[in-house]
């Protein structure tokens, strides 16, 4: 089979990348290897290491295979593979960051982001600044001398405000500061954040890639200047990830671009629906026309995913739980990007500056894989609920 081919569609890429079957004698998928120890053949290249693989923590054909894929859409030079999203988080922060240096991260990033930065960061003596989602090249006037890492997320995490990513790394490589995005809403196949001038793109890849709700993994991919530092934090705190889990991401990545589209699809079709019902104050996806950020997401994204947010027409708590416990289809669970469609209520009270004001309660969707007459009638059920409450 021949190897990936620049000019090929994304599925035909998808289908293709990581692997060559003429390595492992024919057979399509790659081998899932569980390694720790690795032999030398003689002492000599023991001595220098002189051979592909040295430790199971170093790397393995599984999780090659799989790298290869994601530096293949991510158009990076090189990606580590890490037991969660979250740890795709710390990794690159703890590669980058030391006691003493400045690091702004946008206020409406992923709560477990926050936590991390709040606690674990801040003991190492880091300076962690939030910043407005839509600050832009304003972020400017935020630096600092000791200003080393801006931390990214567009769209934001639970309230989708879209970030002027290109405008934010060209001022933060001014000052040779490193940039960081969390894309794991759009992956790779509706943003390429390097292209963007990002310098390091971060995946949940338990999300589409995985796309079944049964693993934990996460990606990191780094550009040719960074890429050594990330790989010698990476080296360094052993942090690598379990061979299957690797295997069930590389299968899931086969499927990922025909479910993303079916996701995205549905999504949207949602979405438009719920502006026209009662008990909706908001819609919060970027991808509809009445998105104050709508025309940033066009510029910059090929596409949209399956999550969004909805805004309730007044109320509390007590209307927000009447209409998650009205729904059947829809589980209250949290992640998302697995195949059936979830709810979560959103809690922005650890934010600092993007925390609206809102007309009423936030509530997260994700989009699954049904029919989409049968998710209708589930949030009109949970409307109807919150409405009577």
């Amino acid at each position: 089979m021949a190897k990936n081919n620049g000019n090929w569609g994304i599925n035909t890429r998808l289908a293709h990348s990581g692997n060559d079957p003429r390595d492992f004698f024919g057979f399509v998928n790659p081998p899932v290897v569980h390694a720790s120890t690795v032999l030398y053949p003689d002492a000599a290249t023991m001595n220098s290491r002189g051979q592909k693989y040295t430790y199971g923590t170093h790397g393995t054909p599984t999780s090659d295979a799989l790298a290869a894929a994601i530096d293949e859409l991510e158009g990076s030079a090189g990606t580590i593979i890490v037991p969660s999203g979250l740890a795709a988080v710390t990794v690159p922060l703890l590669a980058f960051a030391a006691a003493g240096d400045h690091v702004l991260v946008v206020d409406s990033i992923y709560r477990p982001t926050r936590h991390f930065c709040d606690t674990m960061l801040k003991r190492m003596g880091v300076d962690i600044e939030y910043y407005e989602p839509r600050i832009g090249a304003g972020i400017k006037a935020l630096f600092r001398p000791n200003t080393k890492i801006v931390f990214t997320e567009s769209p934001a995490s639970n309230t989708y405000e879209v970030q002027d990513i290109p405008a934010i790394s060209k001022e933060a490589h001014a000052i040779g500061a490193v940039v960081m995005m969390d894309n794991t809403w759009a992956t790779p196949l509706y943003l390429r954040p390097l292209d963007h001038g990002v310098d390091i793109s971060i995946h949940a890849a338990t999300k589409y890639p995985g796309g079944h709700s049964d693993v934990l993994l996460g990606t990191v991919s780094a550009n040719e200047a960074c890429w050594p530092q990330l790989l010698a934090g990476f080296d360094a705190l052993g942090c690598c990830a379990g061979p299957n889990d690797v295997y069930q991401v590389l299968r899931g990545l086969r499927t990922m671009g025909v479910r993303l589209e079916h996701h995205g699809k549905n999504a949207l079709e949602i979405a438009r629906w719920l502006e026209t019902q009662a008990g909706i104050a908001r819609v919060l996806h970027p991808a509809l026309p009445s998105h104050p950020d709508h025309t940033l997401w066009k510029r910059d994204f090929s596409g949209a995913s399956g999550v969004f947010s909805i805004v309730l027409a007044g109320g509390g708590q007590k209307q927000a739980h009447a209409f998650l416990d009205a729904l059947k289809i829809f589980g209250l669970g949290y992640s998302w990007g697995g195949y059936e469609s979830l709810a979560v209520p959103v809690f922005l009270g650890d934010r600092t500056i993007a925390k609206g004001p809102y007309e009423g309660p936030l509530i997260r969707l994700q989009i699954g894989l049904e029919d989409i007459e049968d998710l209708k009638a589930d949030l009109m059920a949970g409307l109807t609920a919150a409405l009577e409450a």
